[in-house]
């Protein structure tokens, strides 16, 4: 099936062309009839998968063939989303294929001044999509209203409750209209979901994209045993040996991408850093230099990297193992993206290996081990440009993985 043969306005038709969307990915294809019909929709599916053109499409050409002008008269669709970023790029989604439709969509999200934000929300807008916290604060002080909301989107649910936003969504759901369209969208379901799910659903026609591997089979991820203090020798291999490839890194903690881009930088390496203590301003901008090529190796966290669409990273580097499983796929899947073959690479230090065993007890199945020499592993260190090996600083890395092994224990 063919875009062409949807029930959607031409000019969305024609932003598809424009943007090289040919044929529905699978979440296209079973959700997009069902949106325009007014259905309820329960949808499990990974980033990466085409989820957000899944609700897009169809809800810009519904908004668009109920408007009969482009001024707007009050939110009609408000999307939640968990960060700033996700924010910010399911807008430009909206954007893109609204373009000449008679939508008009904005984003709102903490981390920012509000009062921008509110001089923009009473200009008038059609599709809103924000982070609970803000939309809450925004919602509490008055300066925006929902009643008039024919849509609601949850994306990456399971992400928001993570976050802690179970509450500002729950009291925010009750300034909707009962009635509404209701579209849900998360990466994982346990009860929790379940339950939040089920309490703004009506009887939803259900949707369930589960890969046959939870790793795509178009990226290739293996796993490298290293230890502790090596890993930034080894990270510096990989940056040399490809110096035109993205190279998105992923470590632990804020502290920790901190520490990494200075050991790059040791050894004349350039990198930049993505993480919850930088300004948002700094973040976008970070953001859209790798997005160009500018930066070509980034360091994230976890929380910071989680959804976001970079196109075209060609390696992905676990210098830290993730502490959930879960987390694994959702790195490694940043390569790779849609038909683009990708490569990931993790390391494992001593410490790290009950990690990997979590790891692959998920996936089912073992991660591909490199076989790295004696002579090669030395060589590698040996010659580094930051070969010196500051005995503190891998003292306080081993010291804090084992007291943050503990904590996660005592939980």
């Amino acid at each position: 099936m063919k875009f062409d043969e949807y029930n959607i306005a031409p000019e969305i038709k024609r932003n598809l062309e424009t943007l090289g969307f040919k044929r529905p990915t699978d979440i296209q294809y079973k959700a997009i009839p069902s949106i325009l019909k007014g259905e309820d929709v329960l949808a499990i599916a990974q980033t990466g998968t085409g989820k957000t053109a899944a609700f897009a499409i169809p809800v810009i050409s519904m908004l668009h063939s109920r408007k009969s002008s482009s001024r707007a008269e009050g939110v009609k669709c408000l999307v939640m989303v968990p960060t700033r970023e996700l924010a910010i790029q399911i807008t430009d989604v909206f954007r893109s294929l609204g373009e000449h439709t008679r939508t008009k969509s904005f984003s709102v999200f903490g981390g920012v001044e509000q009062d921008p934000q509110i001089m923009r929300l009473e200009k008038g807008i059609d599709i809103l999509v924000a982070t609970p916290g803000r939309l809450f604060d925004l919602v509490s002080q008055g300066h925006l209203k929902l009643d008039r909301v024919e849509i609601l989107i949850l994306d990456e649910a399971d992400h928001m409750l993570d976050l802690g936003f179970l509450k500002d969504i729950q009291d925010l759901v009750k300034r909707l209209p009962r009635k509404r369209q209701t579209l849900f969208f998360s990466a994982t379901i346990d009860e929790t979901i379940k339950k939040l799910a089920y309490s703004l659903v009506h009887n939803p026609i259900r949707i369930q994209i589960s890969p046959e591997n939870r790793v795509a089979r178009n990226i290739e991820h293996s796993v490298a045993f290293v230890e502790m203090d090596d890993k930034r020798f080894f990270l510096e291999r990989i940056v040399k040996e490809h110096p035109d490839n993205k190279i998105l890194v992923f470590v632990r903690t804020k502290v920790r991408a901190e520490r990494v881009a200075s050991a790059l930088h040791r050894m004349g390496l350039s990198s930049q850093t993505i993480h919850g203590d930088k300004e948002q301003a700094s973040r976008v901008q970070v953001l859209n230099q790798f997005r160009k090529g500018d930066v070509k190796v980034l360091i994230a966290t976890d929380v910071s990297a989680r959804g976001i669409d970079i196109p075209n990273v060609d390696y992905v580097v676990n210098y830290d193992l993730p502490e959930q499983p879960e987390n694994y796929v959702h790195r490694v899947g940043r390569t790779g993206r849609g038909t683009q073959k990708g490569t990931a690479v993790s390391f494992c230090s001593s410490e790290e290996k009950p990690l990997l065993a979590e790891i692959e007890t998920y996936l089912n199945q073992p991660v591909a081990r490199i076989d790295i020499s004696k002579e090669d592993y030395m060589a590698t260190r040996d010659l580094s440009d930051d070969a010196r090996v500051d005995l503190k600083a891998l003292m306080q890395e081993v010291e804090e993985f084992e007291h943050n092994k503990k904590k996660k224990k005592g939980k």
